[in-house]
């Protein structure tokens, strides 16, 4: 039994994408966990999860109407014709046996309401903050405080946008000096890969054991 157990699975490809460690190896379980990508709405949550999901993402992309033209400011991303209307689901793995499944949740306030299903069971969250609106990040700072997640707050780099220092940031949004803050471009999968992984240390030395 042992034997048939420690077998590996067929080295095939699943839709061209290769197969990683743990899924060619019955006895290597990963360690999954999972992460929120948070902020105010057309911060780049979107944006970040397809540029490091190693999977097509899952996105429940809406096109804008003139029904939200009222509630949806556009002043910053004029150019922004949709919008996730549920969430964005992407993975990356991360050390062989690190998988992370990452989860970007809805900026509009009437989709706050999912919030709470969507943090169910995850280990941190990454806050993007857009420092043209600044503001906007506010409410996911007040939830993952309220509700002890751990977090991080990821300032997205826009073209055009005034570079600030990162305790600029902190001073501003009044983060706590626990909490990294980190400037970052959301395009980019190498910035988004370290904005992980300081989330992924962040949980580590702040959850409760």
């Amino acid at each position: 039994m042992d034997s048939v157990a420690s077998e590996p699975l067929p080295s095939a490809e699943v839709d061209d994408e290769p197969l990683k460690a743990w899924q060619t190896d019955r006895t290597r379980a990963p360690v999954a966990t999972k992460i929120v990508i948070a902020g105010g709405f057309g911060v780049g949550k979107t944006t970040l999860v397809k540029a490091v999901s190693e999977i097509e993402p899952l996105q429940t992309e809406a096109l804008m109407t003139e029904a939200s033209a009222e509630t949806d400011d556009l002043s910053a991303t004029p150019q922004k014709t949709t919008t996730t209307v549920a969430m964005d689901y992407g993975r990356i793995t991360l050390d062989d046996d690190l998988v992370l499944y990452l989860f970007g949740t809805p900026g509009q306030q009437r989709f706050w309401f999912m919030w709470d299903d969507l943090v169910r069971g995850a280990i941190g969250a990454v806050v993007l903050a857009d420092t043209r609106r600044i503001a906007d990040c506010f409410p996911a700072l007040d939830y993952f405080e309220s509700c002890g997640l751990p977090y991080v707050v990821a300032v997205n780099h826009f073209d055009g946008s005034e570079r600030f220092d990162e305790e600029d940031v902190r001073d501003a949004l009044t983060v706590p000096a626990h909490v990294p803050i980190l400037i970052m471009d959301a395009r980019r999968r190498i910035s988004v890969v370290e904005t992980l992984l300081a989330l992924v240390r962040q949980a580590l030395e702040y959850s409760p054991a």
